[in-house]
């Protein structure tokens, strides 16, 4: 049997030493336990073996064996031995993890490794900073029980899947409410569901990696289930929003700074086209209540359309991230949406506004320099556009023939 070794160990009663059985006291077991803690601070994986001989009259050759019924043998055990192997994270991942936290995203790790293993592994990738410390570093630090530090002292928390299995509601919020930096350690893939929902309840956008079957739930029940493209399961892949092709958690960084980019990139396009609209209704509008000639007719305005508002808007979707695009906090969905009255009111009260005097101040001065001051415009629309008049004068008394018949 292979295991987690601190079960196995506990299932065992006698230790194969140089070919002897011998029966488990407590200075074999305090020596395993250095063995495990030494190799798990290192971030080594360790799992422990035992055997078990199991007698010819009632375990027959074919003997159908059922691991739901546990019809074999499951204490008094033989313990063999540990094994440790390293898993080296990705190069790219400590990087990753500091963007995510200048970019305000709170990275948890959920791993069934042991607590000290997993806290190693958070330190070398720096899901746990250097110089934050656990409720256990500051015991040791200090050479007090656990039980005497206030854990509102540790920016830092390990957390036991055992004790996460009976751990109150209001208390598990408290961890995530007021720890930064947090690991979940020996949890089972139904504990994920436990831990989504918890972040959920703090009012977070959660999105969750997972590769196994029993990572359905957790996948199902984020905000973005994550699965992974290698390595991960076919029902995982299903029950998840999107599929990480290289399972490199560095992709999701890379994810998270495209999308920023695009929604950045809509809303300049968006601000840039909408900016438009006022310098080109506020001439119809000063045309029908104050009676000026129309400024901008039809023709001019589709032109205006087709020539310097779709082709900058498009080429705004292809502008490069902005130098501090991976050091905002996330957006409040609720707030910063893709159209919001920030931005309608700087596209129409800021620089629509500032668009259309501009405009105002181009046409009057051009009036004004050929006769017609704004004054003598006001209330000029009915004799501007009639038929029936041919002859204007302008404010020098000069007067203006809009068509000229010769015979």
């Amino acid at each position: 049997m292979k295991g987690a070794p601190e079960r196995i160990l506990d299932r065992c009663s006698t230790i194969y030493i140089n070919g002897e059985e011998k029966v488990m006291d407590e200075e074999m077991k305090e020596a395993f336990n250095n063995a495990y803690l030494e190799l798990g601070g290192l971030g080594e994986r360790v799992i422990g073996f035992c055997d078990f001989i199991l007698p010819a009259d009632k375990f027959p050759p074919g003997y159908p064996f059922d691991a739901d019924e546990q019809n074999f043998p499951l204490s008094g055990l033989r313990f063999l031995g540990l094994i440790s192997m390293i898993d080296p994270p990705r190069a790219a991942v400590p990087d990753a993890v500091a963007k995510c936290r200048s970019a305000g995203i709170k990275v948890i790790m959920v791993t069934g490794d042991h607590p000290i293993t997993a806290k190693a592994i958070a330190k070398a990738v720096g899901i746990i900073s250097e110089g934050n410390e656990t409720v256990d570093d500051i015991a040791q630090r200090l050479n007090i029980p656990v039980e005497e530090v206030n854990p509102r002292d540790a920016k830092a928390a390990v957390v036991h899947g055992s004790e996460l299995r009976d751990m109150a509601t209001d208390y598990l919020d408290n961890i995530l409410k007021h720890h930064t930096e947090i690991v979940f350690a020996r949890t089972s893939p139904q504990q994920k569901l436990i831990i989504v929902e918890g972040c959920q309840r703090q009012g977070a956008i959660v999105a969750v990696t997972g590769d196994g079957v029993n990572d359905s739930p957790a996948l199902k029940k984020a905000d973005i289930g994550v699965a992974m493209g290698i390595a991960g399961s076919d029902v995982s892949k299903q029950a998840a929003d999107m599929i990480l092709l290289d399972d490199n958690f560095a992709s999701i960084v890379t994810g998270v700074e495209e999308g920023r980019l695009i929604f950045d990139n809509l809303k300049k396009s968006i601000a840039y086209t909408l900016t438009s609209n006022i310098p080109e209704i506020t001439p119809f509008l000063l045309f029908i209540l104050a009676d000026v000639p129309l400024p901008l007719g039809t023709v001019t305005i589709l032109c205006i359309d087709l020539g310097t508002d779709l082709v900058p808007a498009i080429s705004l979707a292809y502008e490069k991230p902005e130098s501090d695009i991976m050091k905002r906090r996330p957006r409040d969905p609720l707030v910063d949406k893709l159209v919001n009255e920030r931005l309608i009111s700087i596209a129409y009260g800021q620089i629509g506004m500032i668009q259309g005097a501009a405009g105002f101040f181009s046409y009057f001065v051009i009036m004004s320099e050929n006769g017609f001051l704004p004054g003598k415009l006001l209330g000029v629309r009915k004799e501007w556009d009639s038929k029936a008049i041919n002859d204007l004068t302008d404010s020098y008394n000069q007067e203006w023939v809009k068509f000229s018949h010769y015979s």
